[in-house]
């Protein structure tokens, strides 16, 4: 009797034991962050390749032999300078032709200029007859016309004679260089390109920048260059102007960055990579990428209420940032979240949330 007495004392005390300690067990602790908006700069880097502010290919006007060449590759040149000669004979016959042909005309047209005046007179004495006298009128007429035809031909061959000096159509270095000294020079379809000339101060680059950073862009923006071939070095430069639609493909906004090359080291074809740092328009709302849970029904977060009680709550995220997410919808502001939940979080359950330490300043 007294054996299951003291056995039946030692299991009411074990059992009150039990229910001690599982009454004063603490809830789990749990690390905690409060959802807000951040300010923050956004960075967004895009790959793009750098172009001449202006370039052109500059081809012959008029036949002929190119006589010489002042020019060669890689040479600076500025406006009106001279590059390369042709040499045109037939050309120069022509020329010389036509001023013949034009003074055979003023000569014919001054005879009859006064052959007309003479029988002008005569009709008004009744010497000859009306018709006569207009026939005389309408011949002088139509030599000069002929005047008129001829020194537009003229014009014509002393413009082409001009254009057998090629010059340069504004300041910039010579890329190509196409013709050698007496190399057949045609204005057909099979004409060859004699030079051709890129302005590289300041030079140009277009820059694809997607839909979700639209409202961001605007002219005067500065942006970074980055170059693998000056490594440690920024090369600023500044947004210009951007294209009125989105490209219905890539839903991106083409952007054209002038980038200024004072002392001409960059190139145009190098490849580079743009950096913007963008303030956002509206102010996202971020949490660390491991706050976000998930799951085949969605993404989803662990909110601790009032209550500190777990509540998942489906939300919908936006950009990804790398080490921080955007959340479009779903989750409001100041509400604490589960920095980095695990699987022992279940909906419900009773948690210590513990906020982040400030930095000390």
């Amino acid at each position: 009797m007294k054996s299951a007495l003291r056995t039946f004392l030692f299991l009411c005390t074990a059992a009150l034991s039990a229910a001690s300690t599982s009454a004063t067990k603490a809830p789990p602790p749990v690390n905690v962050i409060l959802a807000v908006r951040s300010n923050a700069a956004v960075e967004l880097v895009l790959p793009a390749s750098l172009q001449a502010f202006q370039e052109a290919s500059i081809y012959a006007r008029t036949g002929g032999y190119l006589g010489q060449w002042l020019v060669d590759l890689g040479d600076q040149v500025s406006l009106g300078q001279k590059l390369a000669v042709i040499d045109g004979p037939e050309l120069d016959q022509e020329l010389n032709q036509a001023r013949a042909a034009l003074a055979q005309a003023k000569a014919n047209a001054e005879l009859t200029r006064t052959t007309a005046a003479r029988w002008t007179e005569l009709a008004a004495r009744n010497a000859v007859s009306k018709q006569e006298a207009d026939e005389k009128s309408a011949a002088a007429q139509a030599r000069a016309a002929d005047v008129q035809a001829a020194e537009a031909n003229v014009a014509r061959l002393t413009q082409l004679k001009s254009l057998q000096t090629i010059i340069a159509p504004f300041t910039g270095v010579v890329t190509f260089r196409g013709a050698e000294i007496g190399a057949l020079i045609t204005t057909d379809s099979s004409r060859r390109e004699l030079f051709r000339i890129a302005a590289v101060t300041p030079l140009r680059v277009f820059a694809n920048v997607p839909q979700s950073y639209l409202r961001s862009i605007h002219p005067g923006l500065e942006v970074e260059v980055l170059i693998n071939e000056f490594p440690g070095r920024i090369f600023n430069a500044s947004v210009i102007r951007a294209a009125g639609a989105i490209d219905p493909i890539t839903r991106t906004l083409t952007t054209e960055i002038q980038l200024p090359n004072a002392n001409g080291e960059l190139l145009p074809g190098m490849f580079v990579q743009i950096r913007f740092r963008l303030k956002p328009v509206e102010p996202a709302l971020v949490l660390p990428s491991n706050a976000v849970i998930i799951r085949a029904d969605g993404p989803q977060v662990a909110s601790v209420d009032s209550a500190q009680t777990i509540r998942f709550k489906k939300v919908k995220i936006g950009r990804d940032f790398g080490t921080q997410i955007e959340i479009i919808s779903g989750l409001a502001d100041g509400v604490r979240v589960a920095s980095n939940p695990n699987d022992t979080l279940t909906e419900g359950l009773v948690v210590e949330p513990l906020l982040p330490v400030p930095a000390k300043k």
